[in-house]
């Protein structure tokens, strides 16, 4: 790996000052995707900020009718938590899918987001049951935050700090795993919230998004019977892993794999 300074702050007020002060600084979480790219030189930071030392990151609550995690949160917490499985069962069902013990014990809840993974979970989730993710600096709708593969809606330094689950009447995920890395070639979470159904589908395309014509389909209940329509292949993903058609023919497959979760 290329030469970086490396800092270990005790508040977020220490690590943006960092942030603003180095010439080109990566923030790092649980570091399952920085560390392997600064490996293979993928990375050329001039610093590099951990952010495991801040203790006000790392929570699990409930606030009214909202699961609320701190950034910091290990997937590993996430799915151990009896308070994550008492408020959402789905999302810590979604916790335990994640890689190995090994990224479930290092990897983070903000880290995951922050990187916006193409194949990650818990875009899907966020998405899926229109979280919140809150920032040093903001609050931002779970629609407004993916962008694109890599990209989100975070300014430059920017910290997630915490994300707000609303609590859905019914919830499931259900992804179509790669055997080596268990990304997903394709995930889809479904729920069933204030607003009506939410389908958000994760592997499948560029970033996560919401598939907005089963949503229709499902109208205001998973439970309704409707049949899910058919979704094209058109902007999917194509690769060694898995042909867009395929992807398509699994968001169908998987989202009813999701709905039965949620309703059994």
């Amino acid at each position: 790996m290329y030469e970086f300074k490396y800092h270990r702050p005790e508040t977020l007020e220490e690590a943006a000052k960092l942030h603003g002060s180095a010439e080109d600084a990566q923030y790092m979480a649980g570091g399952q995707s920085l560390l392997p790219s600064l490996k293979f030189r993928l990375s050329h930071p001039s610093d590099v900020i951990d952010l495991s030392r801040l203790p006000d990151l790392d929570f699990i609550r409930t606030e009214g009718d909202a699961l609320v995690i701190g950034s910091a949160v290990r997937h590993a917490d996430v799915a151990a938590s009896d308070t994550v499985r008492g408020a959402i069962p789905a999302l810590a069902n979604l916790a335990a899918l994640i890689g190995d013990p090994q990224v479930r014990n290092s990897g983070t809840l903000g880290g995951a987001l922050a990187n916006n993974d193409p194949t990650a979970d818990y875009p899907a989730a966020v998405l899926g049951l229109g979280a919140t993710v809150i920032t040093g600096k903001r609050q931002i709708a779970a629609d407004d935050f993916f962008v694109d593969m890599f990209e989100t809606a975070l300014e430059e330094g920017e910290i997630i700090t915490a994300v707000s689950f609303p609590k859905a009447a019914k919830a499931g995920y259900a992804k179509f795993p790669n055997p080596a890395s268990r990304y997903a070639i394709v995930g889809v979470f479904a729920a069933e919230a204030a607003d009506g159904v939410r389908i958000a589908v994760t592997g499948a395309g560029a970033s996560v998004f919401r598939a907005s014509a089963m949503e229709a389909a499902l109208g205001q209940s998973l439970a309704g019977g409707a049949e899910l329509p058919p979704v094209s292949p058109e902007g999917l993903n194509s690769d060694m892993h898995a042909s867009a058609e395929y992807r398509a023919h699994l968001v169908t497959v998987m989202a009813g794999r999701a709905i039965e979760a949620a309703i059994g």
